[in-house]
């Protein structure tokens, strides 16, 4: 195929990227790099400036590169017609396709945007068009994780777990947005209780692929078959900066982490997790706890709250919310800023709790709230706490 930089439906097609677009694709290679099957190309915004983010997708790995917005409108008028024979513009309003013959004469077709099929088809909504997707359905991170299928369409029974990583990633990164990381180049996040590291591996693709920050993730997970899955997968979409360890949260060393992560970390596993952040400086921690144990035999139900507690399921609310809300003030009392709040319905589990700590820039006197955690202890009658054992057992 030869290049076509006259040809007036290339030209056409180029013009329209000088309005608002969301994400272009250029696909059909012929006479691009060996193993180079598509380039994606979004507008994207980093330290404050805009640029344009592509992705070159090869059969094992994928490279970003961020180019200033000119630079990167000139690499696509570059690939377009000589590269690539095919182009996909989606706007908020239409899809624009430009198809090359082969005499290199170019063809412009347009249609109106559909609605979303992500959520829609598997769960029935009709609603939500602009909904924002913090991950993107065509990673291949997806597909390996049995999320979407060869062709990028979600998998019906993954509508669940797909909401999930998209609401995780949305406040992973209001966190980071608001943290001394916002404008960190490196940075490092280690998960607990990996599982099968779907959020491990959008954490890692959010933060290279979306941000193009130069960032290590580990999953770290107790499971010898999911520990050899996840490697296997690293090592299948070659992504440097991810890795998946065997570990225990309880016997894991402290060591160097900006981020930690700890979802459904039974009882006593979570407050192992938070102290383990804690001692390793974590600019933000994020913990979903599951299980409330230690404290619900501790508890007492003070009159006239006895007829409330009697029941079942309010005294192990009453654990549940107790425990977490002397985390939180023992976290406040650490030096950070702590939210705890409900998430997205999991696939799993009930448990949709989440707690939210990011780090003060500065250190408050921590009086107020260790005070707080003695009078909560002091009413209720708990004895022992685990994070604040592991915290007071910390040297001075």
């Amino acid at each position: 195929m030869t290049d076509t930089p006259d040809d007036p439906a290339r030209t056409r097609f180029l013009a329209l990227l000088a309005e608002p677009w969301q994400r272009l694709v250029l696909a059909r290679p012929q006479g691009a790099e060996p193993g180079l099957q598509r380039v994606t190309v979004r507008p994207l915004t980093l330290k404050g400036q805009p640029c344009l983010s592509f992705v070159f997708s090869h059969a094992t790995r994928d490279v970003t590169k961020n180019l200033p917005v000119q630079e990167g409108l000139a690499q696509v008028a570059t690939l377009l017609g000589s590269q690539f024979r095919n182009a996909h513009l989606f706007t908020p309003t239409q899809e624009v396709q430009l198809k090359f013959g082969k005499k290199g004469t170019g063809h412009v077709s347009t249609q109106a945007m559909a609605a979303p099929a992500v959520e829609d088809e598997a769960e029935g909504a009709t609603h939500d068009r602009e909904k924002q997707r913090w991950i993107d359905i065509d990673r291949p991170f997806l597909t390996a994780l049995g999320v979407t299928n060869a062709q990028h369409q979600l998998v019906p029974a993954m509508a669940r777990k797909w909401k999930q990583i998209n609401k995780f990633v949305e406040v992973f990164a209001h966190a980071v947005a608001r943290s001394p990381l916002a404008d960190a180049p490196t940075l490092r996040v280690v998960d607990f209780g990996a599982g099968k590291a779907y959020l491990s591996f959008a954490v890692h693709d959010w933060l290279r692929h979306t941000q193009g920050r130069k960032a290590e993730v580990v999953g770290v997970e107790l499971r010898t078959d999911l520990v050899a899955q996840g490697r296997r997968t690293v090592e299948q979409l070659g992504l440097e900066g991810m890795h998946i360890e065997q570990g225990d949260v309880r016997e894991w060393k402290a060591g160097p982490m900006n981020v930690m992560i700890a979802l459904h970390a039974c009882d006593t596993a979570t407050d192992h997790a938070i102290h383990l952040g804690i001692q390793a400086g974590a600019e933000i921690i994020l913990c979903s706890p599951c299980c409330h144990k230690q404290l619900r035999p501790q508890l007492l139900s003070p009159h006239p709250l006895r007829s409330v507690f009697q029941h079942g399921i309010h005294a192990e609310q009453q654990a549940e919310m107790v425990t977490d809300s002397l985390r939180a003030l023992l976290l406040e009392s650490r030096g950070y800023d702590t939210q705890v709040f409900e998430f997205v319905a999991l696939e799993h589990t009930r448990k949709n709790k989440m707690i939210l700590a990011v780090k003060r820039p500065g250190h408050r006197p921590p009086e107020s709230a260790l005070a707080q955690v003695e009078e909560l202890k002091r009413f209720f009658g708990v004895r022992e706490q685990a994070l604040e054992t592991l915290l007071q057992a910390d040297p001075a």
